[in-house]
C-alpha cells in the first residue's frame, strides 16, 4: 500500500527541507516521428533539445533505498484564484530523504473530467516510475499531480483559473518547498484528455515554464484553438518543448479531429515532435495501457 501523508504547508516545508479546427493543412514532416503499436518505444528517434546541466548528478552507486519506492504526499495551498484549497498530490521518488543533497526534475500530471487529482496514481504513474527507478532505467524525478479547480463544468480559460493558479501559485510553492530543478528543460507538463488541454494550454502560453508536453486524447478549449499559431510563432527555434501526442484510433470525434488540427500545425511550421495512434477508446483502459510509454518520453532526457 502506498504511504500516503497529509502534511499542511508550513509543516512540509519543515519536514522535507531539512476545439474549432482549422484549415486543412497537410504539409510534410521532416522531423515527426510516428509510431505503430507493434514498435518498441526504443526505436524512435528525433531531433532533441539542448538542455542544461542539472544542478547534482546521479548518485555513481545504487542506494538500497532505489528498491523500497517513493512516496505520496497529500498536500494543499491556499489560492486567491481557485476555490480553497487548492489539492494535490506529489510524489517523492526513492532516496528522496536519504539525498538531501539531490534535487529533481519535476513532471505535472492533470487528471481528465471528471476525476480527481488521484488519477494519475490510480492508473499507476508512481508504481511505473517506481519500477524504472530501480531498475535503473529512468533517472528519479518528482511528481506533482494537482487537482483542476473549475467553477462550472466546461469553464475555460481565461473564465477558468486553473491555468493561472498552476503558473501564479502552484509551481512557485512546488520549487520553494521541495527540492526541484526550476529550469523549463527540467520541467514537464502531460494531461489526460481535458487535462491534455490544460497541458497545452499551460505549454504553449507559457513555453518559458515547460520544456517538455504532453497530451493524451487531446480536446483543445475552443478559446485556445485561435492562439495556437500565434503561441507557438511565439516561442524561439531553439526552445520548442519536446511534444507528445497520442490518441485512440476509436477516440471521440471531437478529439481526434482537435489531435489531427493541432498535428498538422505542428508539421506546418517543422516543430518535431512524436505522435501515436493506438487502438482502443475514450477510457482509462486505454491510457493505462500506455502509461508506461508516456512516463519513459517525460524522463527521457533526465
Amino acid at each position: 500500500m502506498r504511504l500516503r501523508v497529509l502534511l499542511s504547508s508550513l509543516f512540509i516545508i519543515l519536514i522535507l527541507n531539512a476545439c474549432k479546427p482549422g484549415a486543412d493543412l497537410t504539409p510534410t514532416a521532416p522531423f515527426v516521428v510516428e509510431k505503430t503499436p507493434t514498435q518498441p518505444s526504443s526505436e524512435a528517434t528525433f531531433t532533441p533539445l539542448p538542455t542544461s546541466t542539472p544542478h547534482s548528478s546521479p548518485t555513481p552507486t545504487m542506494l538500497p533505498c532505489r528498491q523500497e519506492g517513493g512516496v505520496i504526499v497529500e498536500g494543499q495551498i491556499e489560492s486567491k484564484l481557485v476555490h480553497n484549497p487548492f489539492e494535490f498530490l506529489i510524489y517523492l521518488p526513492p532516496c528522496y530523504q536519504q539525498e538531501p543533497e539531490r534535487y529533481y526534475p519535476v513532471l505535472y500530471l492533470i487528471h481528465g473530467q471528471s476525476f480527481k487529482q488521484d488519477q494519475w496514481e490510480r492508473l499507476g504513474a508512481d508504481e511505473i516510475a517506481d519500477r524504472l527507478i530501480a531498475e535503473g532505467e529512468i533517472s528519479p524525478f518528482i511528481v506533482v499531480m494537482p487537482r483542476v479547480i473549475e467553477v462550472i463544468i466546461d469553464e475555460q480559460p481565461p473564465d477558468a483559473k486553473f491555468g493561472q493558479a498552476m503558473v501564479d501559485e502552484m509551481i512557485p510553492y512546488i520549487d520553494e518547498t521541495y527540492r526541484t530543478i526550476p529550469d523549463r528543460e527540467f520541467r514537464a507538463v502531460g494531461g489526460l484528455s481535458r487535462g491534455a488541454a490544460w497541458a497545452l494550454h499551460l505549454s504553449l502560453s507559457r513555453w518559458d515554464l515547460f520544456g517538455i508536453f504532453g497530451a493524451h486524447s487531446l480536446p483543445i478549449f475552443l478559446t485556445d484553438s485561435p492562439q495556437v499559431r500565434s503561441w507557438l510563432d511565439a516561442i524561439p527555434k531553439d526552445s520548442y518543448p519536446r511534444v507528445y501526442i497520442d490518441v485512440a484510433d476509436q477516440d471521440l470525434k471531437t478529439v481526434r479531429k482537435s489531435t489531427e488540427w493541432f498535428r498538422k500545425i505542428l508539421m506546418e511550421k517543422d516543430i518535431p515532435f512524436e505522435f501515436h495512434e493506438y487502438p482502443g477508446i475514450h477510457n482509462e483502459e486505454y491510457w493505462s495501457a500506455h502509461l508506461e510509454e508516456y512516463i519513459r518520453f517525460y524522463s527521457q532526457e533526465w
